[in-house]
């Protein structure tokens, strides 16, 4: 009996060699994005290479079963996003936070810097609201898809976007505050003329 189920792992992990092939020219054309995706959402390259790799593995391991693989990219998306949710749940993860280099906080007349500033605001948001704001705001998703990617309503969409961007306008208000004043007084200027 043991060996009979052996035998039927066994054959259920054999892949066609054209199946790998197929496989490699995905991961060839998509890796670069999930590999951003991953970046934003937690915020690290060491980690974000870790989730790529996770994600790529479970797509991986169910390509046989995948039937509609012209909408690779957003299963792809789909998959990047749960695994650092469900990543983000465990409590090992929260125990530490190593970085390879001490926190610095950018001058606010460095304009060259404001992505990187952005970035390390956007690492800062809780899991899900990180997560929703790259999907609806990097990957240009709508509600429904950005829902559907999480496994959430629309409404805890809208929500939890509200609130991270909310939270970040406060947060980047004080490296910002000057410019965007600035600029609103610069477009009052150019409506008067």
């Amino acid at each position: 009996m043991g060996d009979d189920i052996q035998v039927r792992a066994s054959q259920a992990s054999v892949r066609a060699p054209a199946d790998d092939e197929t496989f490699r020219r995905c991961f060839d054309d998509h890796v670069d994005n999930v590999r951003i995706t991953a970046r934003l959402l937690c915020g690290d390259w060491h980690r974000a290479e870790d989730l790529t790799q996770s994600a790529f593995l479970k797509v991986y391991l169910a390509w046989p079963r995948l039937t509609d693989r012209d909408r690779l990219a957003g299963y792809l998306r789909q998959v990047v996003v749960r695994t650092f949710l469900s990543e983000r749940r465990r409590l090992w993860r929260r125990l530490e936070w190593l970085t390879d280099s001490t926190p610095e906080t950018p001058s606010p007349d460095s304009t060259g810097e404001d992505r990187i500033v952005l970035v390390e605001a956007l690492a800062t948001l809780p899991a899900r609201q990180r997560a929703v704001l790259v999907l609806r705001y990097w990957h240009d998703l709508g509600i429904e898809d950005t829902a559907a990617a999480l496994g959430c309503s629309p409404g805890t969409v809208k929500s939890q976007a509200f609130k991270a961007l909310a939270t970040l306008r406060a947060r980047l208000r004080t490296q910002f505050g000057e410019r965007l004043v600035a600029t609103s007084w610069a477009s009052e200027v150019e409506d008067d003329a």
